[in-house]
């Protein structure tokens, strides 16, 4: 019998019921003032005693009595016999109530000479200036921060009272393998609880991550029994959704109650919630995408409102550089990479696959789409939150269009000048709309060596509007890419994959067939179109086409193999105003280096006679100002 899920309930439901169904742990320990940076204090921390415990000197120089030094001036000079002679830092003796800098003073054997008043307490850090035993130095719930701790150590705070929870984390799935073995074909490296438990650590929890439980029902129930008697919050991954083997829903309600299963979310839609002795059970969906999103917009505002660290939260306003569509009744989290573009930021929306981990990695925010609504258009207004440090926004790069491998090297040289490239799969067609929407600092395109300008059907009509420049990132054979040896006589012996219409393989792919006396009608598969042409080697990859044009560089990142056939140029579109932007300076003479060249070349798969060149529809060779030192961060 398939298992569904018991029902569906709404995300503010779900958080309302998390947040109100169980005590509050309350639990505290003592830390280490020096592993206290992040923690929230749990009780008031008073300083031991008073700063500085006595009058102490600010000066070098001479502590005096101020009513000795009254009348002083360049006229009529005072010679004081009585005195003391201090440093910075030095007690001021009782007697004394001022300190004179040595600079202000002349000796003369055993006296000295001021020919200037000193006013009482001058340069003389009284008793208890920076505060006094028995003063308030940190209030309750307060999170350390890095100079809070100087001034904690100074006061004579050894260490303080925290706040924590005991957190028991229970792995499920036989399928499993532990961090540091590769997994054979059938299973995975088990990843969720790792990130669970980093993720959790940060925020001042203690967290005990069991041994990864098999799928076995007994199993599941006594590891359930064992972390909540000796925890205040369970965490279970996988085993959550409605499969044959999907054993924790019901292992919860074995050994306590299950609350609820099923949230209208995504991703994330399997989570459930339980009560084992009182305390909160929560399972993670298997799928990564959907466990991060669970611990974040569940299991961590639970934590925070049991008082642990805040995770920092922040959040900007950005329009939508492409549509994005959501399921209406649930609420969608979309990972989103950001970048500033003249004085407005761009977004631009990732990959929503479950199981695609990168899509977080190679975002910087996302986006949260409430359940009434569908989606939203390009352009739209919408506010993303942050997954890095805001200042990192203001040196990411956006790039749409045709993706190839050789922008990670490039991104990975770029990164290390402090510029962060962000790319986005989208063809050339989709290149084209995002720079007219300029939406994009710089738009990928694989365009046909041949003739830029005049055999480009498919943007021609585009360009007239807009005053665009083309950055050579290499050229590279366009070629058949395949599993097992094909011969150009017998095209239509084979099952291909094809790539959309007016693309530049496509339109290779039907000069290929015309030049064999074929027409498309005779190729299988000429009407199985995917998006883009690392589309178009995936699909071959997986078995699913014999054959399919693409790149070199694509073919042997696939391991497939590769028919040459036709050569064409890799170039970064953009509009003219960015050759102004420093980023983009920057990025050009990245491209013209001998580091990012030398790579092309190991590669085999670019020829670079023309990288770095830039042209323009009026001009064959532009040349820019690269300064010998370009900070991307002074941009306008």
């Amino acid at each position: 019998m398939v298992k569904r899920y018991l029902s569906l309930i709404t995300f503010d439901e779900a958080l309302h019921i998390l947040k109100t169904s169980f005590a509050v742990p309350g639990r505290t320990e003592c830390v280490s003032v020096t592993r206290s940076l992040g923690r929230v204090i749990a009780t008031p921390v008073y300083a031991h005693y008073s700063v500085p415990e006595v009058n102490i000197s600010a000066m070098d120089g001479i502590a005096v009595k101020s009513r000795d030094t009254i009348g002083a001036s360049d006229q009529t000079p005072v010679t004081l016999k009585e005195f003391a002679r201090v440093n910075t830092g030095n007690i001021v003796p009782p007697q004394f109530d001022a300190v004179i800098m040595i600079e202000d003073t002349w000796e003369a054997e055993d006296t000295f000479q001021i020919r200037k008043a000193a006013a009482p307490w001058q340069h003389v850090r009284p008793a208890g200036e920076d505060i006094r035993e028995g003063r308030l130095v940190l209030p309750t719930g307060h999170q350390v921060r890095a100079f809070d701790i100087g001034a904690l150590a100074t006061f004579g705070i050894a260490d303080l009272n925290a706040r924590t929870a005991h957190i028991g984390i229970i792995p499920t799935g036989s399928e499993l393998v532990p961090l540091g073995v590769r997994p054979a074909p059938g299973q995975v490296v088990e990843s969720n609880t790792v990130m669970a438990q980093v993720l959790l650590e940060a925020m001042g929890a203690h967290c005990t991550r069991q041994s990864i439980v098999r799928d076995d029902p007994d199993l599941i129930q006594e590891a359930l029994r064992t972390a909540a008697q000796e925890n205040d919050l369970v965490i279970i991954s996988a085993g959550s959704s409605a499969g044959t083997r999907d054993y924790t829903a019901g292992a919860i309600g074995a050994v306590g109650e299950l609350l609820f299963h099923g949230v209208a979310v995504k991703p994330g839609k399997p989570m459930m919630l339980g009560k084992i002795r009182g305390k909160p059970v929560i399972g993670l969906p298997g799928y990564p995408l959907a466990a991060q999103t669970v611990l974040r917009e569940f299991v961590v505002p639970l934590l925070e409102y049991w008082g642990l660290a805040p995770v920092p939260k922040y959040s900007v306003n950005v329009k939508l550089a492409t549509p994005l569509s959501s399921d209406l009744g649930f609420d969608e989290f979309v990972p989103v990479s950001v970048g500033r573009i003249g004085t407005r930021y761009w977004g631009m929306a990732r990959s929503r696959g479950t199981v695609v981990q990168m899509s977080t990695v190679r975002s910087n925010g996302y986006t949260h789409i409430p359940a009434p609504v569908e989606g939203y258009d390009a352009e739209h207004d919408l506010e993303v939150f942050l997954t890095t440090d805001p200042a990192n926004i203001e040196r990411t790069l956006i790039f749409s269009g045709a993706i190839d491998p050789i922008l990670e090297e490039l991104g990975n040289i770029a990164h290390d000048q402090g510029l962060f490239i962000h790319t986005g799969s989208a063809g050339n067609t989709g290149a084209i709309l995002s720079l007219k929407r300029n939406s994009c600092h710089a738009a990928p395109m694989s365009l046909p060596a041949f003739s830029l300008m005049q055999d480009c059907r498919f943007i021609q009509p585009y360009l007239t509007s807009m005053d665009l420049v083309f950055v050579n990132i290499a050229s590279q054979e366009q070629g058949i890419a395949s599993v097992k040896e094909i011969s150009p006589d017998a095209l239509d012996e084979v099952c291909w994959i094809n790539s959309r219409k007016d693309t530049p393989a496509r339109i290779l792919f039907d000069a290929l067939l015309s030049s064999h006396n074929l027409t498309p009608s005779r190729i299988r598969g000429y009407d199985n179109e995917v998006a883009t042409p690392g589309a178009v080697a995936a699909a071959i990859r997986a078995g699913q086409a014999d054959a399919g044009i693409c790149s070199k560089g694509l073919a042997e990142s696939h391991d497939l193999l590769f028919l040459p056939v036709a050569e064409e140029q890799y170039e970064l579109v953009m509009r003219r105003e960015m050759l102004n932007d420093p980023r983009i300076v920057t990025l050009i003479s990245l491209v013209k280096s001998p580091e990012f060249r030398a790579h092309l070349d190991r590669s085999g798969a670019y020829c670079t006679t023309q990288t770095g060149r830039i042209r323009s529809l009026s001009s064959d060779n532009i040349e820019i100002r690269i300064p010998p030192a370009c900070n991307p961060l002074n941009n306008s």
